[in-house]
């Protein structure tokens, strides 16, 4: 374990403040201690802009007294019992809830699995700042590439220890690396703009800082001297990179805090044929060097790996312990720390890759809309009604003709799902990965 991150420090402070609220008075209680390490460097023109480091605590503390609940968080933890007392105090004039609560015993993860969550190097600003010098200078390097609009290179480390007054007390550490680059092509008013990234566990897994920089001057440079379209039904491949929103969608759709207030276009389609036959989609928590990959929950439980996409069906909610209790179903994982007390959410969310390639399928349907850029949250989570600026190229023929921008793309997310059909291009690095999708005969606004 990385020195960097004193999670023993940590441990201590989450038990004291455990302990303290019992003796105030609460009947359960949980303590969250959180720690982070931070290093970055931006660069533009050669040179350094900014390199920032920055590391602190948080600290929270949950009680409940009987049915009623509070919650209060500190930098720091000089005195336990004052953290505690307030809590105790604050809960008791609350409300009650009939479904808050620490999670079962008997679901309290016992084992902890051994996973890859953290690499140990720790990267001078030295060493970031000539990351994102590479980039930037692969990215000028590009032909019609007139700007840098900045490269940063990070890294971080993060430790998270959760200790419950029932039993439970688990910790661990993640560390993560990032580069990105933004680069500028065209003069005037027809300047375009694209960018690269890539973020990993391993600084050895992260992509060679001139694949990035090349790659965001090449997307800059394509998108020059854009078209527009009329308005049409069309046919339109999402880019791996932009099919992500689409499995985000879902993940929102799915939540279980969404299901119990009725916020969602699928709450009735549990067991239900959502997909097409074959597709599937799996949370998996333990997947190796995840972008979301954790030994346990935000209630310290067991989270096992849901296929929530089975040949095309609908087969589970995203439920954390509160969830679970009000819908009348069993938890399963899926709590996430927010403010102090959980919501539910997914781990390392991935659609299974069809497949064709997505020039087959641009030649197998003719012509159509490639996307490449999304714009705007324009998604009712009620409705499913989607509509969202979008750009990219047009293609004629399976061919690419040329890009196009200031397009909307609208539909339903229901249809849009049921339609959906992945290429084998799958991109599984981040915690939403998708391979580019074809979705048939969509409603594009244009001029």
């Amino acid at each position: 374990m990385s020195d960097q991150v004193n999670q023993a420090k940590l441990e201590n402070k989450a038990e004291q403040l455990v302990a303290a609220a019992k003796r105030a008075g609460a009947d359960a209680c949980d303590a969250v201690a959180v720690t982070g390490v931070s290093l970055g460097t931006d660069v533009r023109n050669g040179r350094v802009e900014e390199t920032d480091r920055s590391e602190g605590d948080d600290f929270s503390l949950r009680v409940f007294v009987g049915k009623k609940s509070a919650i209060v968080s500190a930098n720091q933890v000089n005195d336990p019992e004052d953290l505690a007392e307030r809590a105790v105090a604050m809960a008791k004039v609350a409300p009650e809830d009939a479904f808050a609560g620490l999670a079962d015993p008997d679901r309290l993860l016992k084992e902890f699995p051994e996973l890859e969550l953290l690499d140990d190097t720790v990267p001078s600003a030295a060493t970031l700042t000539e990351l994102a010098l590479a980039a930037e200078e692969a990215a000028m390097a590009v032909n019609d590439v007139t700007k840098s609009g900045g490269a940063s290179a990070s890294w971080r480390l993060g430790g998270i220890v959760l200790a419950t007054s029932h039993g439970f007390k688990g910790s661990y550490v993640s560390s993560r690396f990032g580069l990105s680059m933004t680069a500028i092509a065209g003069d005037g008013t027809a300047m375009e703009r694209d960018y690269d990234f890539d973020y990993c566990t391993f600084l050895e897994d992260l992509l060679d800082p001139v694949v990035i920089g090349r790659r965001a001057g090449e997307r800059a440079v394509r998108r020059i001297n854009p078209e527009k379209v009329s308005t049409q039904t069309a046919n339109v491949l999402y880019e791996a990179r932009a099919a992500r929103s689409l499995v985000g969608h879902l993940a929102g759709a799915i939540n279980g805090a969404s299901i119990a207030r009725g916020t969602s276009f699928l709450k009735s389609e549990m067991g239900n044929q959502v997909f097409a036959k074959g597709m599937r989609i799996t949370d998996d928590p333990f997947k190796r060097r995840g972008a979301a990959t954790r030994p346990f929950d935000g209630e310290g439980t067991a989270s096992p790996v849901l296929d929530v996409i089975d040949d095309g069906v609908l087969t589970s909610w995203f439920l954390d312990g509160a969830t679970g209790r009000e819908l009348g179903l069993e938890p399963n994982g899926r709590a996430r720390r927010s403010g102090g007390g959980t919501s539910p959410g997914s781990t390392n969310l991935t659609l299974s890759p069809g497949k064709n390639s997505p020039e087959e399928m641009m030649k197998s349907v003719g012509s159509g809309l490639l996307v490449t850029d999304l714009i705007g949250q324009g998604v009712n989570g009620v409705t499913g009604d989607y509509s969202r600026g979008a750009s990219g190229f047009w293609f004629e023929n399976g061919e690419i003709v040329g890009p196009v921008s200031e397009i909307t793309i609208a539909g339903n997310l229901k249809d849009m799902f049921a339609r959906m059909v992945p290429a084998n291009d799958l991109d599984d690095r981040y915690s939403v990965a998708a391979p580019s999708i074809l979705i048939e005969g969509l409603t594009l606004a244009g001029s």
